[in-house]
């Protein structure tokens, strides 16, 4: 009542005008302008993590610039060196963030909801957004070894055992080695660092406290050294060593790096800086031509009791997680390591919530999350897809809107197609809670449609909506309403399945009219503006926001494999919008992005289009050393430039192709290895997957070259096929498959 009758406008305005500034009220107003009247313009959610995203980009502004003799994050060596690819000018950018390589590497352990990341030069942030712990060598007479200021490293991920990160630095006969995990020990998690050094004249090993992570920079205002093998910090967290260090040296903010200051000031046992920009470094003799090996360790309970998770509730190993997914086996080393890294990638991020990564986007959005989930059933992690469905009716409004953020409108067709695909793959019932969730949940979508009047354009398309996808300014993304549509018939189905005639009879109208809406719209589009395609949205013209139109195709199907204007989309988006082979994100990305592109790779491939096989073999190549996708890749440095360093969704789709070129569903008919890239069969060497969860049951699939012939293996735990399955693997003559467990010979008609 108060906001209806004071004049805040006016005294906005006013106050503005005194100060010289612009007006705001008028600003704003104009740059509504350019979209469409929404219920929300900019959701709350996306506001507050965006002030987090830039306050600490406010204090890179004011630290690194001003202090460029200090050892910084890799990203900020590279972003801040004129000489360098990713220099970004920056006079009249009001914060300083890593738009250049947003590349991190979680490690942990499979049910244990804490990730502490490791950047690319070895740079360890043991706690969620806090400190790091960087490792320098220090020879005899020689310039110092800091990983971070290397143009080159050797990093991967080991996954012999429990996943852990190796970095590898050399400069001449000198050499550092890191190794960083997550183990328990006595029953308790630690961040486990295993150090390894040696230097031709020997010299000293350094172990850094930084003020900073692969964001910027995070406070450090006191380090204790204490009992002669630990640090404590902020009072907090400690840091053990082994052995006992030799030295122990701190630094201030007044007094610069600590890198300058281990050899001018006698060693302390303890430091504060009011600036919060405290530096340690625990120093290691190390002998002439020989080996050093140093420990760190850092216990991780105080994160995990943040997450109110007992540590006797999450020690499942590794090993024991890994014989329940699906394994793959192809002669193609870099797509079966990609494979392997994606699949531990998508066990780590679904250790409690399903979040999208381990740093930035460590948060739920049912979107991540259903994409993701996808990826957990085809790999045939069931259990742990169902564990996290459980959660989504208590996130479920009273109104029925599954809620990640305001304004976007896609979230309830995600929840009911996934949880629809859930029990087409596992035949479980659905609990009394998701019942119900169903039923609210389509209604929301009923009544979020527009009832428009007179000849209103939008009428029963989802009002115009705010695109967490990054499709432009507030729309009628078409985006959102496929999702619609798709949810309505999934809706439809699950209530087919329980009895519910009359209900489904009603859904699946409504899906029908929703669905005619949106082809209304589309053919009322211009051509000059749709140019035989679908734009983002009916008040779009053709640009790289069309990739979200896609979805019709894939994953929903709602389209034939091949429609017309799905394929006039997919060519309009690969002759337009990809940059080096892959497609280009103009919407605020601003980067090359890797799971829209193995997206239209599905589309082609559906379609029966062999150049999918590019899409796939570019993505493969985008991938960091240690098998990971940010959200978005710069173009030039090759290093993240958009969201998490880790993506979850990215890793998803990795996955969910890989299982398409073995195995895909059509209209319920399996289709079965159409996507076998053809130089995998040169050699009598079997490739495998399997087993993945299909309508049948859990389904393994292995093909073997045999002189003239290909053999075809299925196994799984039923004999009948139950809606068909076709055989089309490249370069052999189709066949019809008629029953598992039974080998098929496939003519070879290609050579």
């Amino acid at each position: 009542m108060l906001k209806q009758w004071f004049p805040w406008k006016f005294l906005i305005r006013r106050t503005a005008r005194a100060y010289g500034f612009i007006d705001p009220i008028q600003l704003l107003a104009h740059l509504r302008r350019f979209a469409q009247p929404s219920e929300v313009q900019e959701p709350i959610e996306l506001l507050r993590a965006g002030i987090i995203f830039h306050a600490r980009g406010l204090i890179n502004t004011k630290t690194i610039q001003n202090n460029l003799d200090w050892v910084w994050p890799y990203w900020a060596q590279k972003q801040f060196n004129p000489a360098d690819h990713s220099f970004i000018p920056r006079g009249f950018s009001f914060s300083h963030v890593n738009l250049t390589h947003r590349n991190w590497t979680a490690v942990g352990q499979p049910d244990l909801p804490i990730y502490p990341i490791v950047d690319p030069r070895g740079l360890v942030t043991p706690l969620y957004d806090g400190w790091s712990i960087d490792f320098w060598l220090l020879p005899e007479n020689e310039a110092p070894l800091v990983p971070c200021r290397l143009s080159q490293v050797d990093q991967f991920l080991d996954m012999r055992g429990d996943p852990a990160v190796e970095t590898h630095s050399f400069q001449g006969q000198n050499s550092l080695k890191v190794r960083t995990s997550v183990q328990f020990h006595s029953n308790r998690p630690f961040l486990d660092i295993d150090i390894g050094a040696a230097a031709e004249n020997g010299g000293r090993v350094a172990v850094v406290l930084r003020p900073y992570n692969p964001e910027g920079v995070q406070f450090i205002e006191s380090i204790d050294f204490e009992e002669k093998a630990k640090w404590r910090v902020n009072k907090e967290t400690f840091v053990h060593f082994r052995p006992v260090p030799g030295d122990i040296f701190f630094s201030t903010y007044e007094t610069g790096d600590v890198l300058h200051a281990m050899d001018a000031s006698p060693p302390e046992n303890a430091v504060s800086c009011d600036a919060g920009m405290a530096t340690a470094a625990a120093v290691f003799p190390l002998k002439k031509s020989a080996a050093a090996r140093i420990e760190v360790r850092v216990p991780l309970d105080e994160e995990l009791q943040k997450e109110k998770t007992p540590a006797s509730a999450v020690q499942r190993p590794w090993n024991a997680v890994l014989a329940e997914a699906a394994q793959l086996s192809v002669p193609e080393a870099r797509i079966q390591y990609l494979y392997d890294a994606a699949l531990r990638t998508m066990i780590l991020l679904s250790a409690a919530d399903t979040v999208p990564g381990p740093y930035t986007y460590r948060r739920f959005w049912f979107r991540d999350a259903c994409f993701m989930l996808n990826a957990l059933l085809a790999v045939g992690l069931h259990e742990r897809c169902q564990r996290i469905l459980n959660t989504f009716p208590e996130r479920q409004k009273r109104s029925g809107y599954f809620h990640s953020q305001e304004g976007e409108w896609d979230s309830n067709g995600q929840v009911l197609w996934i949880l629809n695909r859930f029990h087409e793959l596992t035949h479980r019932p659905l609990p009394p809670q998701w019942r119900k969730a169903v039923q609210k949940g389509a209604d929301w979508i009923v009544r979020k449609r527009r009832s428009g009047k007179g000849k209103d354009p939008y009428t029963g398309l989802f009002p115009a909506g705010f695109s967490a996808e990054h499709l432009g300014p507030s729309d009628y993304y078409y985006w959102d309403n496929y999702w619609g549509i798709a949810g309505l018939q999934a809706a439809a189905q699950l209530c087919g399945r329980y009895g519910d005639a009359g209900k489904q009879s009603a859904l699946l109208k409504a899906a029908d009219e929703f669905q005619k809406s949106v082809d209304d719209s589309i053919r009322a589009i211009p051509h000059r503006r749709s140019r035989g395609g679908i734009p983002a949205a009916p008040t779009r013209r053709m640009d790289s926001g069309a990739v979200g139109s896609m979805v019709a195709d894939y994953p929903l199907q709602l389209t034939a494999p091949g429609d017309p204007k799905i394929m006039k989309t997919a060519g309009y988006l690969l002759d337009r919008c990809f940059h080096d082979g892959a497609f280009f994100q103009d919407m605020i990305h601003s980067g090359i992005n890797c799971y829209l592109t193995l997206g239209l790779a599905q589309t082609l491939l559906r379609a029966g289009n062999s150049h999918f096989q590019k899409l796939v073999s570019r993505v493969a190549a985008l991938a960091s050393p240690t098998g990971q996708w940010p959200e978005a890749i710069h173009p030039f440095t090759g290093g993240g430039c958009m969201g998490d360093g880790q993506h979850g969704w990215a890793a998803a789709e990795w996955i969910l192709m890989i299982r398409s070129l073995f195995v895909r569903e059509e209209d319920k008919t399996l289709i079965l290895g159409s996507g076998i890239f053809p130089e995998w069969l040169e050699k009598e060497t079997p490739i495998r997957f399997g087993p993945t969860l299909t309508a049948d049951g859990p389904l393994s699939i292995e093909i073997r070259r045999q002189n003239r012939e290909v053999a075809l293996t299925l196994q799984a735990e039923t004999h009948a096929i139950s809606h068909g399955a076709e055989i089309r693997v490249p370069g052999c003559r189709p066949q019809a498959a008629s029953h598992y467990n039974q080998t098929y010979l496939l003519e070879v008609v290609d050579t």
